[in-house]
């Protein structure tokens, strides 16, 4: 897929050490909402996370995650996936993160866009989700941005990784 700005690529082994040292510059603004990061901080739990993400994609199950690629300069910016929820109806739930070098230039909105698309034309999709801890407001702006319904807070439902209880804020898209 591709955008005026970026190139979101299937995962490759390829581009594994260019995530890696995007997740180890920011590992403290990432790991206050992800619980995935104190697990992604070397390159064999990196490669062995590339790994299952390839097996995923080609398996279409779980997550299909993209690396997001500035087109102008090359540079790893981030990744964006699409979790698979339930194949029946179709549903899927965006996830994503950018390096955050890379933060506030709206490349996570143009990319959001193009695999929403992506899962509403290709993949036929009924409903698209985006799901952020309460507190995460530059996550929950980017669902605003795009236009996605708020439904609600999940009230107490999940635990930061620093330990805090948190609620869970959900917007979506419906294709209907």
């Amino acid at each position: 897929m591709e955008t005026d700005r970026l190139k979101l690529l299937p995962p490759s082994m390829e581009y594994q050490p260019l995530m890696l040292e995007a997740i180890l510059e920011s590992q403290d603004e990432l790991g206050a909402y992800l619980p995935w990061v104190p697990y992604a901080l070397t390159e064999a739990e990196s490669i062995e996370n590339t790994q299952q993400a390839i097996n995923n994609f080609e398996n279409f199950e779980g997550e299909l995650r993209y690396s997001i690629i500035e087109k102008s300069t090359g540079r790893f910016l981030g990744a964006i996936g699409l979790i698979i929820r339930d194949k029946s109806v179709p549903f899927f739930e965006i996830g994503y993160w950018m390096r955050s070098s890379s933060v506030g230039n709206g490349f996570i909105s143009e990319a959001v866009k193009a695999i929403e698309s992506y899962a509403f034309n290709e993949l036929n999709a009924n409903r698209v989700e985006i799901k952020a801890a309460e507190q995460n407001l530059k996550s929950r702006m980017v669902a605003e941005r795009g236009g996605y319904a708020f439904e609600g807070i999940l009230r107490n439902d999940r635990r930061l990784p620093s330990g805090e209880l948190s609620g869970t804020a959900v917007y979506s898209k419906t294709g209907i």
